[in-house]
């Protein structure tokens, strides 16, 4: 049992399993390298340029970098080729748990409406409990693995009741529409994209557990520039308050960032709440019983305390 733990959380993180020399931070900072994913706000404040805006006033650039999920995400965090990014609540968990250099920095509460697992409309899945024996396509180590399993679990199921397959975005996209796999646990905007297509939504993640994203930084550079991180948190923060009233102008920035068609952005952005706040206790223990669940499922080889890697940010007023 401990080989197999060891071995998927080696195939979920590689580039985790060994110590990485992180570069010095030292030296003057002349650009921050911002992590993020289609999902979320981020896309839509890289279209609008605010935190271009931002960072000119303390001399810095800001270069963007895309990843098509969190793990990979992270892996770039650890080994210090970006400076900050965004994830969903799991890959965080299999990343500390894997000793990576990084701290969360901030939080960003869901609706609960953005990820879930759907069916083809013509399935004879109706309901979780239906979701037994079959092949469900999930981005491993991914927010949507843990929304899977939670979604079991409240149904009554184990996860070793169905039979995951692991695939990025992109791949579980090309296997859901080729009927390769029973059901899919994805997030907007693919989740919402499946939905236009006739996708059934079985469960979304807020009918199971409390869904959290979070900001997270490079450790060594949050401690070398608490100031820049705080500045970023802050600058999502107002964006993601502006964003919560001026639905039209996120959609179509968001549309314009992702080259996903506005009719999908809009429904995702509809059922979205945009917030960026603290790592408040509520919300560490939402974590703390994530990591919990995965380490119950021998998927993170020991237990971790995710209070050991977090920043404390203070708003400003």
């Amino acid at each position: 049992m401990i080989t197999s733990r060891r071995s998927l959380l080696a195939l979920a993180f590689a580039a985790f399993a060994a110590t990485s020399v992180a570069p010095s931070f030292a030296a003057e900072l002349k650009e921050v390298r911002i992590g993020f994913q289609k999902a979320g706000i981020q896309p839509a404040v890289k279209e609008r340029g605010v935190l271009e805006a931002a960072l000119k006033e303390k001399g810095l650039s800001v270069k963007w970098v895309e990843f098509a999920f969190g793990p990979p995400l992270l892996e770039a965090l650890n080994t210090g080729n970006i400076d900050f990014g965004y994830t969903g609540d799991t890959p965080p968990i299999f990343a500390q748990a894997a000793t990576a250099n990084l701290l969360y920095v901030a939080a960003l509460p869901g609706s609960g409406k953005n990820e879930g697992i759907v069916v083809p409309a013509n399935s004879p899945i109706k309901t979780a409990a239906d979701l037994k024996g079959k092949r469900i396509a999930i981005p491993k180590g991914s927010s949507a693995h843990n929304t899977a399993v939670a979604i079991l679990e409240k149904a009554g199921l184990q996860f070793s009741d169905v039979t995951p397959v692991y695939l990025a975005p992109a791949d579980g996209t090309a296997a859901f529409a080729g009927g390769t796999v029973d059901a899919w646990a994805i997030w907007d905007p693919y989740l919402a994209l499946a939905e236009k297509s006739g996708a059934r939504v079985v469960n979304f993640a807020g009918d199971a557990h409390e869904t959290i994203g979070f900001f997270l930084a490079n450790r060594e550079f949050t401690n070398a520039h608490g100031d820049v991180v705080a500045l970023l948190n802050q600058s999502f923060a107002e964006e993601a308050q502006w964003a919560n009233s001026h639905h039209d102008e996120i959609t179509k920035s968001l549309a314009a960032s992702t080259g996903v068609d506005p009719g999908v952005i809009k429904i995702l952005v509809d059922r979205s709440v945009f917030e960026v706040t603290p790592v408040t206790d509520k919300y560490l223990a939402a974590q703390q019983k994530t990591a919990d669940r995965f380490h119950k499922l021998g998927l993170i080889p020991k237990p971790i305390n995710v209070r050991d890697i977090v920043w404390k940010w203070s708003p400003a007023s």
